[in-house]
Order: structure tokens, then sequence, then C-alpha cells
């Protein structure tokens, strides 16, 4: 296994995890009149999103690796940022736009990783969640449109 390849699978578990949490969070605590409409799409975003974790994490301990466990290794892995306050509804949705197209690139650039390597197991999942966070994208952009 290449050492790109396997930091790059890291980098996904940790902005997968946290994109999780982010969108879970937000399921909990967004208000205001569309509550309902909000509560729906960030529970379908995180009921998908959460599904996909073991699968990757199980990628990653099959690269002979331990998964990363922990928030403070999911902050160093990640790119995405702490919320201490919470947003509007419709800064939500942004927000996890902004952060899905985040993972987007990590999955690319783990994707291309495992191609390199000839991990196309890896890869194909790979394929897979980008296909999910484009569909999570496309939901999430309709929902800003006005």
């Amino acid at each position: 296994m290449s050492e790109a390849m396997i930091i790059s699978a890291k980098v996904v578990m940790a902005g997968t995890f946290k994109f999780y949490l982010r969108a879970h969070g937000y399921h909990w605590n967004v208000e205001g009149p569309d509550f309902l409409q909000y509560h729906e799409l960030f529970e379908k975003i995180y009921t998908e999103v959460f599904g996909s974790l073991d699968t990757i994490a199980e990628e990653i301990r099959g690269m002979g690796v331990h998964v990363p466990a922990s928030f403070g290794r999911f902050n160093e892995l990640s790119g995405l940022t702490e919320e201490r306050e919470q947003p509007k509804a419709l800064d939500m949705v942004q927000r996890l736009l902004l952060e899905n197209d985040r993972i987007l690139m990590d999955i690319q650039t783990a994707y291309k990783e495992a191609e390199a390597a000839g991990n196309f197991g890896f890869s194909n999942l790979m394929a897979e969640r980008q296909s999910a966070h484009h569909k999570h994208a496309w939901m999430l952009r309709a929902t800003l449109t006005q």
C-alpha cells in the first residue's frame, strides 16, 4: 500500500465523520418556518453518510493500518472547521454544501491514489462515495435556489 493512499483514506474518513456530525447537529438544532423541510433534508444526508463510515473504516483496516477514531485526530486530518454557534437554517444548508464540496475534493484525491496504487476495491468505494456526495450537493443546491 502506498503511504499517500493510506493518508488520503484517513483524510476521507475524518472528513466524512465530521460531515456526518455536522449534518446530524443541524438536524437536531434547525429552527424556523421551514423547520420540517430542513430537518428531513439533514436527516436524509446524515443517515446516508453515517451508513458509509463503517465501510470506509473497514477498507482502511484492510490496508493494514488503524483507523483514526478521535476528535483530535479527525481535526488534524480534515480541513473542516469547528462551529461554536448554530447558524440560521439557510446558512446551515450553505455551510453543509461548502463542506460537501471539500469532502468531494478529498474523495477525488483518495480515488486517484487508490487507482495509482492498484487498490481498485478502495477506488470503487471512493467512486460510490463521490456519487453519493454529488447527490447531497444537488439536494443542498436545490434547497438554496430561490
